[in-house]
């Protein structure tokens, strides 16, 4: 079959612009897609983006609609409302359904309206909005109906709002008016009419009818306005299209055009070569076979019920706008604003709200995550290493947080600490001078001296707990904690020994005693010989491991040592709770008489300080989640040293220093029973 060859000065359906389906078709004007975006970018630039869209009941109306809603959502437009007009008018649910459209647009309260409609149907909504009290809108539409004198002599239609919209962009036919005015001059003239019937006769046709009577009462200032429009200039180019397609079909020069049969379809490849000018304008067929001309924004400017469509922009794939040009309907004649949200700042994200999926409140994104552009959805998490503050757009790594040598707090628990140390050095040093003495032999001799050294050894594991810690330094730390009180408790064991002998078996107390004195060290060499294979049993199952925290704190990450076995690290240290256990029951209820210097006392207090450090020591532990725990357990460490210097060793330096006449024999003996009746 043959392809005729179609060229259309009106369709703007984007549907014609599939060449597949309509190779030989051609037009002069926009498609409706360019329209639509430029419609689209006009409402980004106001940033108006809940508004309603209303078209007419018909392929223009439907088409543009269904292309501006794509395009809307593609831009964060959200359509609040969607409605058609009827075509036929005359119908009685026509007016019903326009009522119907003017209660829902109040509903959503939108400030602009959007408008696909031919002049009629667009008068009909104009007319109820304006007789149904419908607020003052921002009216966008097209030269379909906004070029129309009849929609702008609606009575009170400047009550509306204010009316924006694109017409296409032409430039006027030179000679065009002139050449209506001298018909329209001569078509009133008799003999141009006899003439007219006599050429229609010669060609065997009956092209005019019988006169019109009412086109006599037409004047030239009726059609006058209608010469100027944008719509003649297509139809000129149109015309000159075909016309410059067959002269490069014919061949033909400036000076004559040679005679040859021309099919319709062999002009279509033609069409499609080399731009053509006409009136000094130069047009070319794009891929789709239309010409894009541009759209001129047009705004109803009043002034005294006079209007002027004042152009205020202009379209060619950018708009460009003259904002100071436009009067809005608003007090300050500002542009109103038509938000159901707002552009998210950079670090927060949409969040949905209602029932219409386009609308959204911006929110900040929380504490270590962050907004990515490609994502305005949702916050992305920052990786373990990382954190960011709210409504952050990037992640910052986290730095290391552990109780440094420089901190105050630090300081201070060193100066403790070294104070701790000084005073246990100075009574070991006590000790040493007065070795012979009765009260120092009472207290356990040499063994006090390890007693106090273990004491030294154990304030100086304070260090371990500063600084940054490490796998070696956390594994030090409970080994040394553990060995320095085995050693320290191992002493008041022996003592418990004796005591216990003394007291509460007096009978046997002669022949045990002596083994018991004399072989002290080898008790104290097997506790700490179990309390090393305890140690090893830990080293093995699993020691402490230095791990890296990144929960508990928000902004850095907390280096601590985790707890690989508890079964290993509860056997190393509950074996110094029973060695300190079997010493406070062999000493607690030892009763003596004033006259004599009670050693169990010191021993009991001390053990009980041990015990009540351990409660709150677990007690505070378990809470903590920050470098305070480095500065429980060294608070820890220097309370049960102060404890056993303060109850145990001081009171005997008291006597040494002080009350050297309290230095015998008879005021340091064991306690004994009086009466002993038999043994416990």
């Amino acid at each position: 079959f043959s392809l005729t060859l179609q060229v259309s000065y009106g369709g703007s359906s984007e549907q014609l612009s599939n060449t597949e389906l309509y190779p030989s078709f051609y037009r002069t004007v926009p498609s409706d897609k360019n329209l639509v975006e430029a419609v689209v970018e006009l409402l980004n630039q106001f940033g108006w983006n809940w508004i309603a869209s209303i078209g007419s009941d018909d392929e223009y109306g439907r088409g543009a609609q269904g292309q501006f809603s794509s395009m809307a959502g593609d831009h964060s437009i959200c359509i609040a409302f969607e409605g058609l007009i009827p075509m036929d008018l005359a119908e009685p649910r026509a007016t019903t359904q326009l009522e119907d459209t003017i209660t829902a647009i109040n509903k959503t309260n939108v400030n602009v309206i959007v408008l696909f409609a031919y002049n009629k149907p667009a008068q009909a909504l104009l007319r109820h909005s304006i007789r149904m009290g419908l607020s003052k809108k921002v009216w966008i539409g097209t030269e379909a109906w906004m070029l129309s004198n009849t929609a702008a002599s609606i009575p009170n239609i400047q009550s509306i709002g204010t009316v924006l919209g694109f017409i296409m962009k032409a430039g006027t036919v030179p000679g065009f008016q002139n050449y209506v005015a001298n018909l329209f001059t001569s078509v009133q003239q008799e003999k141009f009419c006899q003439e007219s019937r006599e050429v229609a006769q010669q060609l065997g046709s009956d092209t005019l009818p019988t006169r019109c009577q009412p086109c006599d009462h037409v004047l030239m200032d009726d059609i006058w306005p209608t010469l100027s429009l944008a719509q003649i200039q297509p139809v000129y180019v149109a015309v000159y299209s075909v016309a410059h397609a067959l002269h490069r079909a014919l061949g033909c020069t400036h000076q004559a055009c040679p005679t040859a049969p021309i099919r319709s379809w062999q002009l279509l490849h033609f069409m499609n070569t080399l731009p053509f000018q006409v009136n000094g304008q130069s047009f070319r067929f794009d891929e789709s076979h239309g010409t894009n001309t541009g759209y001129k924004l047009i705004f109803w400017s009043w002034e005294n019920s006079s209007l002027t469509y004042l152009p205020v922009g202009d379209y060619e794939g950018s708009l460009n706008i003259n904002s100071s040009l436009i009067r809005f309907h608003t007090a300050d004649q500002k542009e109103p604003t038509s938000q159901c949200f707002r552009q998210c700042k950079p670090g927060q994200f949409r969040e949905l709200k209602g029932y219409h999926l386009c609308c959204y409140d911006c929110t900040d994104c929380p504490e270590n995550t962050f907004w990515r552009r490609e994502d305005s959805s949702g916050c992305s998490p920052c990786q373990a290493q990382q954190w960011s503050p709210a409504r952050s757009t990037q992640c910052l790594e986290r730095s290391e947080r552990y109780l440094l040598w420089s901190q105050p707090l630090a300081l201070a628990l060193l100066a403790l600490m070294a104070t701790t140390a000084a005073l246990a050095c100075l009574t070991a040093l006590l000790f040493l001078k007065h070795l012979d003495t009765p009260l120092v032999r009472a207290s356990g001799g040499r063994l006090s001296l390890f007693a106090l050294l273990a004491l030294v050894l154990l304030c100086l594991s304070c260090c371990l707990y500063v600084g940054k810690p490490s796998d070696r330094l956390c594994t030090a730390q409970q080994l040394v904690h553990a060995l320095c009180l085995t050693a320290c408790f191992s002493t008041f064991l022996a003592k418990s020994l004796e005591i216990t002998l003394v007291t509460e078996f007096p009978r046997c107390a002669p022949s045990l005693l002596h083994w018991v004195t004399q072989r002290a060290w080898l008790l104290v060499a097997l506790c700490l010989f179990t309390e090393c294979c305890l140690c090893f049993c830990y080293l093995c199952l699993g020691p402490d491991s230095l791990v890296a925290d990144y929960k508990s704190l928000p902004r850095e990450v907390l280096l601590v040592c985790h707890t690989q076995s508890w079964g290993a690290f509860a056997l190393m240290h509950g074996y110094n709770a029973c060695l300190a256990f079997i010493c406070f029951l062999g000493t607690f209820m030892v009763e003596t008489s004033g006259k004599k210097y009670n050693i169990a006392r010191g021993i009991t207090f001390a053990i009980l300080i041990y015990f009540v450090t351990c409660i709150f020591f677990v007690a505070f532990f378990a809470t903590l989640k920050t470098v305070l725990r480095s500065v429980t357990q060294i608070c820890t460490i220097l309370t049960t040293s102060l404890g056993i210097l303060g109850t145990y060793y001081i009171p005997k330096c008291y006597i040494i220093l002080l009350k050297p006449d309290l230095n015998t024999e008879d005021y340091c003996q064991f306690p004994t029973r009086e009466k002993p009746e038999e043994d416990s």
